[in-house]
């Protein structure tokens, strides 16, 4: 869109000249008006076909064309400013189109500013500097090309790479992410069917020989009792805590979103609202959230040029956690749900919740939820542990 920009600015600078340098009366100056306002016309319309190359070389030679009609030396005193906007128009496609459709482009440019230097009264060294300035911008224009062509295969080469290292990165603190939480849950059943099991034992046992002995050694035995237990509940708190992953909490998956923006040169806004930062999220719904988020921001990165994303958490009546993922697009392709977004439905369903996609012609949105766990559950699971 800057480059358009640009060649506007060229040619509104160089059109005033042009007219002006014709020396007419407004009477006289109609059809160059005309010509003019046709150039331009042709000129706005070109951005609309510019992913059809035959229909952008046609507009650009009907511009020289137009533009060689308007200027032509009918006097015979040549306007040179036409040989400046012509060359324009043989460097717009050099810029925007492949070396074939732009050499399409310099045989009718060239062959009209050969015309227009003949029909003028110029003498023939003037015409030879003209002819000679020809072949310079050709050549120019080619090494240009080439080297915008290399440019662009190489920026294309790197931009792949780095994507490829961000994925590789990123499945790497996934994967690293996914072993430690398997290894703190094998940890924890661990110590559960070893060491509180074994706890469980000596209590009962005590407690039967608390039964058994005389009274001077019942406190005592009663001591070790208490000492048994409070080492079972620290071992149960312990268990617990290890189940958990360290990311639970809004604040964990805020810290691990905050990783993944640094990673991946994407600009994310939050917005947190109705009580998320209290919602009692366990460590694996934590870590479910946390996928989805990232697996909507990694299909951001794949299907927009957008380098900017909006998240929102919400947590309305403390019955469910939601979250929305939305960035702005440009494109109006089909929408088609692949396996990344059927495997972030399939992990949320697991805990009650949904995901829902929309897409429209502005912008694209991943919403989802999941059901947190009512402190009265909560309890009851413990009364019944």
């Amino acid at each position: 869109m800057k480059s358009y920009w640009v060649w506007l600015v060229l040619n509104v600078v160089v059109w005033p000249f042009a007219i002006g340098y014709t020396d007419l009366t407004i009477n006289q100056l109609t059809g160059q008006l005309f010509g003019v306002a046709l150039y331009f016309a042709i000129f706005f319309l070109t951005p609309l076909v510019k992913k059809r190359p035959s229909l952008f070389v046609f507009f650009i030679c009907l511009n020289v064309i137009i533009a060689t009609i308007t200027l032509f030396p009918s006097d015979g005193t040549i306007n040179p400013f036409l040989i400046l906007i012509l060359s324009l128009l043989i460097a717009e496609g050099f810029y925007h189109l492949t070396i074939g459709s732009s050499l399409i482009i310099s045989v009718i440019g060239c062959g009209a500013i050969l015309i227009t230097v003949l029909n003028s009264n110029l003498g023939q060294i003037i015409e030879i500097f003209v002819e000679i300035y020809i072949i310079f911008l050709l050549i120019g224009l080619l090494v240009y090309k080439q080297t915008k062509d290399q440019w662009t295969d190489l920026d294309a080469r790197y931009q792949a790479l780095f994507s490829e290292y961000r994925d590789i990165k990123r499945r790497a603190v996934s994967e690293e992410e996914l072993a430690r939480q398997e290894e703190r849950v094998l940890i924890a059943h661990e110590i559960h069917d070893s060491v509180g099991h074994k706890l469980t034992a000596l209590i009962m046992q005590l407690e039967m020989f608390r039964l058994q002995t005389s009274e001077e050694y019942k406190e005592k035995v009663q001591s070790l009792k208490e000492l048994a237990g409070e080492s079972l509940n620290e071992t149960r708190r312990a268990v617990k805590s290890l189940k958990a992953n360290d990311t639970g909490g809004l604040s964990g998956i805020l810290r691990l979103i905050r990783k993944l923006e640094m990673e991946n040169m994407i600009r994310i806004h939050f917005s947190v609202k109705h009580g998320a930062f209290s919602a009692p999220l366990t460590g694996e719904q934590s870590f479910v959230i946390y996928r989805s988020v990232q697996e909507a921001l990694t299909n951001i990165m794949k299907h927009s040029n957008a380098k900017e994303a909006e998240i929102m958490f919400e947590a309305p009546g403390n019955s469910i956690f939601r979250f929305e993922i939305s960035n702005p697009i440009s494109n109006r392709s089909l929408y088609k749900e692949g396996f990344g977004l059927s495997s972030m439905r399939e992990r949320l369903e697991k805990y009650g919740g949904d995901l829902k996609v929309i897409k429209t012609d502005e912008q694209f949105r991943i919403s989802g939820f999941i059901k947190l766990l009512n402190i009265g559950d909560e309890h009851g699971s413990n009364i019944t542990g």
